[in-house]
């Protein structure tokens, strides 16, 4: 490959760079970002575990085996199906909130003072999803201690085509869908701080067109000699 066409080369990838679209490019980054997705140093950690979609809790009344259900799911949305009361919905409560919510709804309507006890018995929600240029995307548990770096990690590092500067962390906070987007390189190298990670949150490492098509011109050189020696 002579050094004009690696010439053109550079110069088209570089074009591509800078006026690839970036997809999420509206999102909040730097300073703005880590309002709601703080570092660990700064987050407030939950002291009690919080009910999360996905989870699968368990249901006794005293004395009302009608009532007791050994598996529930959490669905999507965040509720249960109680047994007289219908979808209940307790994604985001501890567990002592969500018993008290029920016997609640069913001391209301059903019975008098019901003892109820809810338990957690799968926390399903306690895992990261991380999608895009990563070499192997999935799910992965996670603990207090976990990082935007530590969940990248464990799906074994971005690819050689990641678009390092367009790492979206997805988050649901009091309802609602969040998002950010974050600069792999500056917290690799100290200059940003490193994000905490909880459970149910999704991240997806963007795709650079530019590193993908400079990927393809190395490994199209041997080709380009062939037609290029003299």
């Amino acid at each position: 490959m002579n050094k004009f066409n690696i010439s053109i080369s550079l110069l088209l990838v570089t074009s591509l760079n800078a006026c690839s679209p970036s997809l999420y490019k509206d999102l909040p980054h730097s300073a703005a970002a880590y309002a709601n997705f703080p570092p660990i140093d700064r987050a407030v950690v939950p002291t009690e575990y919080l009910i999360a979609p996905g989870d699968v809790v368990a249901i006794s009344v005293f004395g009302e085996p009608g009532l007791t259900i050994d598996k529930l799911p959490v669905d999507d949305a965040g509720y249960i199906q109680v047994p007289l009361l219908g979808p209940v919905q307790i994604s985001g409560l501890t567990p002592a909130k969500a018993t008290a919510l029920i016997g609640s709804g069913l001391g209301k309507r059903y019975l008098k003072n019901p003892n109820v006890t809810l338990n957690v018995i799968e926390q399903t929600g306690q895992n990261v999803t991380v999608e895009g240029q990563v070499m192997k995307a999935g799910a992965y548990p996670v603990d207090s201690q976990t990082t935007l770096l530590g969940a990248i990690a464990l799906a074994q590092s971005p690819t050689r085509i990641a678009k390092l500067d367009e790492v979206v962390i997805f988050r649901n906070i009091n309802d609602q869908r969040m998002a950010a987007r974050f600069d792999l390189g500056r917290i690799r190298a100290g200059r940003d701080p490193d994000p905490q990670i909880l459970g149910g949150d999704v991240v997806v490492v963007g795709f650079s067109q530019a590193k993908s098509i400079y990927r393809d011109i190395l490994q199209a050189a041997p080709l380009f000699n062939v037609f290029t020696r003299l």
